[in-house]
């Protein structure tokens, strides 16, 4: 289905607004013919400046802000366009006027994408002139999108909620894989150090062992004895004898007297 254009067509002044001088009015005139002119050869931005000219000589003319929005339209500023669509439902402006601003504001809507603004927007344009082909036949067209558009959101929502729920056990599966891993490994370190403690004491132990078996081997012996007790007694004996025969000798040299010399 595709989607009926623009309405392009391009008014004129044919009767002055009521309290508008007939110098106005021709300014208005000149500015809007131009303005046409240029647009029939697709030159918008050109056109648009025409256009603006004649607004700025009369500020109410409902063709001239119509005729700006075609002219922004066609150069896909989509906004601005609606703007100036809507300010021309705002002039006491004739019928035919008021239905295509209502039509292209549905088109500027379609655009955007913005089917449930586009249906209302047609639906006014049908309401000024019900027999208005093109504004029945993009109205059809926005309502089978609008529809197309909530049974694919609905779809998706419902698969968004099932991707979450699945997201979140497999959050909780891996949360939990993650819990019993760190379970594990403290385990692991627990009985590690464990094996090392125990390790360590049996070193230490053996260290331990080895050393006072060093020790002991380092520690002096006792001399074995090498005289009985026979033996001794008469080691002391002998050594009693030996005594007193020095004892004997220290007396006799001591009352030994001195001999004097010889007088003579």
């Amino acid at each position: 289905m595709k989607v009926i254009s623009l309405k392009y067509c391009l008014f004129i002044i044919a009767a002055v607004l009521a309290g508008t001088s007939t110098y106005a009015q021709n300014g208005v005139n000149k500015y809007i013919r131009k303005g046409n002119a240029l647009y029939e050869k697709q030159q918008y931005s050109d056109a648009e400046a025409n256009y603006k000219k004649a607004l700025e000589q009369n500020g109410q003319s409902a063709i001239s802000s119509y005729n700006l929005g075609n002219s922004l339209y066609q150069q896909k500023r989509y906004d601005d366009a609606r703007a100036q669509y809507a300010n021309s439902l705002k002039v006491d402006g004739k019928p035919d006027i008021k239905s295509n601003a209502d039509y292209n504001i549905g088109n500027t809507y379609m655009e955007a994408k913005k089917w449930e603004e586009s249906i209302k927007s047609y639906k006014q344009a049908l309401k000024i002139n019900p027999a208005d082909e093109d504004a029945r036949y993009n109205l059809a067209y926005a309502q089978t999108m609008l529809k197309k558009q909530q049974n694919d959101g609905g779809g998706n929502d419902k698969n968004k909620d099932k991707n979450k729920d699945k997201n979140k056990d497999q959050k909780d599966k891996n949360k939990d894989q993650d819990k019993n891993k760190d379970q594990q490994n403290k385990d692991q370190n627990k009985d590690n150090k464990d094996n090392k403690d125990n390790k360590d004491k049996n070193k230490d132990q053996q260290n331990k062992d080895k050393n006072k078996d060093q020790e002991e081997k380092q520690k002096p012996e006792p001399m074995p004895s090498k005289m009985n007790k026979q033996e001794a007694e008469r080691l002391l004996q002998a050594l009693a004898q030996e005594e007193k025969k020095l004892q004997d000798k220290a007396k006799k040299v001591k009352g030994q007297p001195v001999p004097v010399e010889k007088d003579w």
